[in-house]
């Protein structure tokens, strides 16, 4: 579940991380109680507000009433403004990138960090991977002294202890609720310390079960503010319970386990192409898991070519095939294709899909680069 900045804001506060004064509101009547001056800031689940147009700074009433009258009806990548959350103004004097997050390659906590704040971090480390700090986290020790000294050089901060705290509280939240990402873009430094400008998180669905109350009540927050927004794959992904995030590529990427999708997500970059989505089955997936997969993909009409990979540990790969066959043969094929299998029933799985005229590959790389150029005929 990808969290709006008020959520992940409340709950960074109630775990101790500096964040400023907020009121979310929904209507240009509500500006009476808005502190002045202050940042409206459009609620959406995406990325890219500033650029789009969706931050606005205000020093008087007039100002703040036109300026939620010109947010609430905007549109920021595909998704409607609905919610604006006005908060008080920062002195800062820097601003800098931090996050916490699941390394999906090392199974393993690590913490991001970079001295530039408030930038689109994965274009900027493509750029300037130097000036990213990547620490890896053992699971088990946690946090190490030496590690929070080392980010704060990196970050050229005199404040060790402060951005230790900040750093160890971010972790407690990844940790205590199962979340796969907690990020602070720009985390800023002011007169009275550290304070998080903005606030982004990820909960892991998987976990949900361990965190029903808390995931009901972000559902019940969420909905008036997307409502009409989903696509229908994500509609469908949803109805069918399956892992699905839309992207703005035109490559649909199935994979059999979360680790398999983000590494084909990387690979499908590296060699030129651009994802339309994530999404994985997991790892004990059926023939009915992968048949609705098929669906909810192509139900995303910027889909130009199909990725499938799978290496099918638990996963049985006659199981898979006989559902991307039954997919076919109840509604054709209008885009190309690309299939890589190997695991459990290879064979037999690799049979059933060339009876439907379906090749395979065996090396990832080679079926990636097999869509990329599909996807650009």
């Amino acid at each position: 579940m990808r969290l709006y900045e008020f959520q992940a804001k409340r709950i960074f506060a109630e775990h101790g991380v500096p964040t400023p004064a907020g009121t979310l509101v929904t209507s240009p009547s509500q500006v009476a109680g808005l502190p002045l001056p202050c940042m409206l800031k459009a609620q959406v689940p995406v990325g890219g507000r500033g650029k789009a147009g969706g931050v606005r700074a205000v020093h008087t009433a007039e100002q703040a009433t036109q300026a939620l009258a010109d947010l609430l009806q905007m549109r920021i990548r595909g998704h409607r403004v609905r919610a604006v959350l006005a908060e008080e103004v920062a002195e800062v004097r820097r601003e800098m990138y931090l996050a916490v997050l699941l390394d999906s390659r090392a199974n393993a906590p690590l913490v991001m960090a970079c001295a530039a704040g408030g930038v689109e971090i994965e274009e900027f480390a493509r750029a300037n991977p130097e000036q990213v700090l990547k620490l890896a986290v053992d699971p088990l020790l946690g946090l190490q002294g030496y590690q929070l000294r080392h980010l704060a050089k990196f970050l050229k901060l005199q404040d060790v202890a402060g951005l230790g705290e900040v750093v160890r509280r971010l972790y407690g939240i990844l940790l205590s609720l199962d979340a796969s990402l907690v990020e602070v873009n720009p985390l800023a430094e002011t007169p009275a310390g550290l304070v998080a400008l903005d606030g982004k998180m990820v909960l892991d669905d998987r976990a949900r079960f361990r965190h029903e109350k808390l995931f009901a009540a972000l559902a019940e927050e969420q909905a008036p503010l997307h409502a009409g927004d989903r696509s229908e794959a994500e509609r469908l992904a949803r109805e069918y319970g399956l892992t699905y995030v839309e992207l703005d590529g035109d490559i649909a990427m199935i994979a059999d386990g979360a680790g398999t999708g983000m590494l084909t997500l990387d690979l499908i970059r590296d060699e030129g192409g651009r994802p339309a989505n994530f999404c994985e089955m997991g790892g004990q997936a059926n023939a009915e898991y992968a048949r609705r997969a098929m669906e909810v993909v192509l139900a995303n009409p910027r889909a130009r070519a199909v990725l499938i990979t799978l290496i099918g540990g638990l996963t049985r790969m006659d199981e898979i095939a006989a559902g991307i066959a039954a997919y076919v043969e109840a509604h054709g094929l209008a885009v190309p294709v690309a299939i890589r299998m190997c695991g459990t029933q290879e064979a037999a799985g690799k049979a059933i899909l060339k009876a439907i005229g379906l090749d395979t590959y065996d090396d990832m790389t080679a079926a990636v680069r097999a869509a990329v150029a599909m996807a650009k005929v």
